[in-house]
Parts: C-alpha cells; sequence; structure tokens
C-alpha cells in the first residue's frame, strides 16, 4: 500500500516549471491546487541557535480580546534569526544549503564563515550552494547575487533588496519573495541616491545604507493556489464571514429579507465607514520621497 501510495503520488504531479507544481484533480482539493516545489530545499531541522519558538496569540491582546479577527490555530512556528545587517565585514562565507522559511514568503539560506560561525540571510535568484558571497563597506564588490555593501559603491542600473532606509538600522526595503530595488541615479542629492522600489515609488536614500544584490527567492510565490479551506488553516487563517451574511446583532450591515446589500454604506463590523470616508488625517510629507506609491498622482 506505500508502495501505491507513493507511485499514485508521482504521477499526481504532472509539471515541475520555474518552481511550481500542478496536480491532477483526482481529488476534489487537488482540483486548481498551484504549490511551490521544494525540492531542493533542505528536508532537515533549522539550526537550533538561530531559532526561537514563536508564540501564537490567536488575534488576542493582553486582555484576551479579539483585537485582529480571522486568525488562530496553525501549525507550530520556529521563528529563524535572519541577518538583516550582515555584521561580519570582509570575510568570505560559503552557502551552505537553502531552507523553507515559515514566517516569510522568501527561502532563506544558510551562510558559513571561516571560523564556522554560521548565520541565516535571504536567498537571492541565482544563488547556488558552495557560491561566495562578501559583505563589506568600504571594498567594491562584484555585482553578483548575495554580496552586501553600501549604496556608494552599487553600480546605476543595478537590481538588489535588503536595502536599508537609514544606516545601521538594517534592511527594510525589498525583503519579500519576488522583491527588488533598482538603483536609478547618485547625482541628483548630494550624500543620497535614488532608489526605485517594486511599489513604483521612488525615494532618496543615503549613500552609507547597505543593500545586497540580486532579487529575491521565490518570485512565482503569487501564483500560489492553497486548493482547500484547510490548506489556509494550517497557516493560521480563520474563515472571514462577510458582514450581509450575519444577523443585526452581529453587524451593522447584516439582517434584512433575502439577499440583501446592506442597506447603508459599507462598514466594519464596529460601524467605521470602509470606502471613501476622509479623516481627518494629516500626513506630513517625506521630502526624500520623489514619486509617491503607485507612480505618479494624476493631477
Amino acid at each position: 500500500m506505500e508502495m501505491e501510495a507513493a507511485n499514485l503520488k508521482k504521477v499526481q504531479i504532472t509539471l515541475v516549471d520555474a518552481g511550481l507544481k500542478r496536480y491532477k484533480p483526482t481529488t476534489p482539493s487537488l482540483r486548481h491546487t498551484v504549490l511551490i516545489d521544494k525540492t531542493n530545499l533542505w528536508k532537515g531541522r533549522p539550526i537550533r541557535e538561530l531559532t526561537r519558538r514563536l508564540q501564537k496569540h490567536g488575534g488576542r491582546n493582553n486582555k484576551g480580546h479579539i483585537t485582529v479577527r480571522g486568525r488562530g490555530g496553525g501549525h507550530k512556528q520556529l521563528y529563524r534569526f535572519v541577518d538583516f545587517y550582515r555584521r561580519i565585514l570582509d570575510q568570505e562565507a560559503t552557502i551552505q544549503r537553502f531552507e523553507y522559511d515559515p514566517c516569510r514568503t522568501a527561502f532563506i539560506a544558510l551562510i558559513s564563515y571561516p571560523d564556522n560561525t554560521v548565520s541565516y540571510i535571504l536567498a537571492a535568484q541565482g544563488m547556488k550552494v558552495g557560491d561566495k558571497i562578501t559583505s563589506s563597506k568600504t571594498a567594491e564588490l562584484d555585482v553578483k547575487p548575495g554580496n552586501c555593501m553600501p549604496l556608494k559603491n552599487v553600480p546605476v542600473g543595478t537590481t538588489m533588496h535588503n536595502v536599508e532606509l537609514y544606516p545601521g538600522r538594517g534592511g527594510q526595503l525589498a525583503k519579500s519573495a519576488g522583491c527588488s530595488a533598482t538603483l536609478l541615479d547618485k547625482r541628483g542629492k548630494k550624500n543620497y541616491a535614488l532608489v526605485a522600489i517594486s511599489s513604483k515609488e521612488q525615494r532618496y536614500i543615503h549613500l552609507e545604507c547597505m543593500a545586497t544584490c540580486g532579487v529575491v527567492s521565490n518570485p512565482m510565490h503569487h501564483l500560489v493556489n492553497l486548493g482547500k479551506a484547510g490548506r489556509s488553516r494550517w497557516l493560521g487563517r480563520r474563515p472571514k464571514v462577510r458582514g450581509v451574511a450575519m444577523n443585526p446583532v452581529d453587524h451593522p450591515m447584516g439582517g434584512g429579507e433575502g439577499r440583501s446589500s446592506g442597506g447603508r454604506p459599507a462598514c466594519n463590523f464596529r460601524g467605521l465607514l470602509a470606502k471613501g470616508w476622509k479623516t481627518n488625517r494629516r500626513k506630513r510629507k517625506n521630502k526624500l520621497i520623489v514619486v509617491p506609491r503607485g507612480g505618479m498622482k494624476k493631477k
């Protein structure tokens, strides 16, 4: 029976292309299922010294009240400490393996230094086991995936990720799967470089900020189709119920005869308007942002 199940599993996989796995609809839950191919990832446990138990809160605050609905349950997770600072400088590190991280969409890479120190970093596209990568604040390194250096040493037009917003604070930009930022110019503003982010925002960042060359791994993450509700529950997501499907006691838009549209402007369960409600928020303008998120606004 175990041999037959293994053979059936092999037959079900019809396509392994560009990191995706599609399944034959032999069961209702496999119909339309598209998952990431993880055959090249490490199948053992992570480094114990670089992990910590992740406490689940189920969307509740310190008083036990639900503050974020739709969360709870899910599989146990170990948090991996990822080095977003690349603190060890001017030492050549070797990529040991690639691992899955349940706390982020990108894959992570385990690297080791000559003194046997190990750390996790974000894996970039094009990295291979055995490659040598370096982080330096002074030397001009080759533009290859995994090398980390300040923006003043990065050539214009380079694609990069894990970019610092402020020197010494650690990478904050372009850390999700498939994300990247592009260096556009280093002459427009003194001591600042113009960087374009994947959200179409263009902003100035100090030349001393560190950035890692390459694009973040797992670019096909946005094509994943979970296929069934249970797989979403494994991720800690609980079902969402529309307000118009509730009773009046549960939601302001609930109740009514038959299928109703709520009878009032769309709102949340507290009655706060959800679409197009003008608030009193006065957002301070950031002088370093040249083009806002989403591209240039129409006048």
